[in-house]
């Protein structure tokens, strides 16, 4: 019962800080937790413990945060706004 609530704790808790996040931030979070996920499952199916399952959700986490960033498209330094009539424009991100 008290890991089934820290399990959904850890998970609102992931959940609530990505949500400020822009975009490309949420999708960096994203591959990271997918890769953390995979990492400690294939971390506890190889080692058979909760140490491995532990390090392979940290080394997953980690690599799935690089592949985010990498996979992420570079910004122009330019963005997409729209003023009070709806005409969109381009302009330098502030």
């Amino acid at each position: 019962m008290l890991k089934s609530l820290s399990t959904i704790a850890v998970a609102g808790l992931l959940a609530l800080s990505v949500a400020g996040c822009t975009t490309s931030d949420q999708r960096i979070a994203g591959y990271g937790v997918g890769g953390a996920a995979l990492g400690a499952l294939a971390g506890g199916a190889i080692t058979g413990s909760g140490r491995g399952a532990l390090a392979g959700a940290a080394i997953g986490g980690a690599s799935g945060a690089v592949v985010g960033a990498a996979t992420n498209p570079r910004s122009s330094g330019y963005c997409t706004y729209q003023n009070r009539y709806g005409e969109r424009y381009r302009a330098p991100c502030r």
